[in-house]
């Protein structure tokens, strides 16, 4: 179930966060082209409630480009560091290239077809697919941990929020091609 409206304002004033305007709908589409990727419905309504902003937060109005790309592509370059550094290699891809080069190579062809991950807060990121009920990852290198069920559990479970009325959604996460593999 999508999160509506009226919930993402109440989990907004929750927050130990300042929140600002609403994302408008050119302003999205600004981002989707800018980034090339489309929010999940529950990360879109949630922005479309208010824009929290300062600390950990991406800032999707005012910041810096370069900054949100480095965040966007941290996941990707988590994992490829590893590849490089420590050996990673996952069973799934099929046998390791000897040399390193090379399986940097398959390694980085194999997660262009992953689904991209958006950042929501610091190192906790939103698959962008276009379903609702996704699950918020944890992701430091090939170090991923489901950091809520859903993005209104992951808010509850980031900054200890109260309970509410709402019910949290899922209670066991969706499955995320390559992502949910790491956890």
């Amino acid at each position: 179930m999508t999160l509506s409206a009226a919930y993402a304002r109440e989990l907004l004033a929750a927050l130990p966060a300042q929140v600002a305007d609403p994302l408008s709908a050119a302003e999205f589409a600004g981002l989707q082209q800018r980034y090339g990727f489309t929010f999940n419905p529950d990360h879109r309504a949630l922005l479309a409630a208010g824009l929290p902003v300062g600390g950990r937060w991406p800032d999707w109005r005012d910041g810096d480009p370069d900054q949100l790309r480095d965040q966007l592509a941290a996941p990707v370059d988590g994992v490829l560091f590893d590849v490089q550094e420590n050996g990673f290699w996952l069973p799934a891809w099929g046998d390791r290239p000897s040399r390193t080069a090379f399986a940097l190579a398959v390694a980085r062809r194999l997660l262009e077809q992953t689904p991209r991950l958006v950042p929501v807060y610091g190192h906790r990121y939103a698959p962008a697919l276009p379903e609702t009920d996704l699950p918020v990852f944890s992701v430091m290198q090939t170090d991923v941990i489901v950091y809520g069920d859903t993005l209104p559990a992951y808010l509850h479970h980031e900054f200890d929020l109260p309970p509410g009325d709402q019910p949290l959604g899922a209670t066991t996460p969706k499955q995320i091609p390559f992502w949910s593999d790491l956890t």
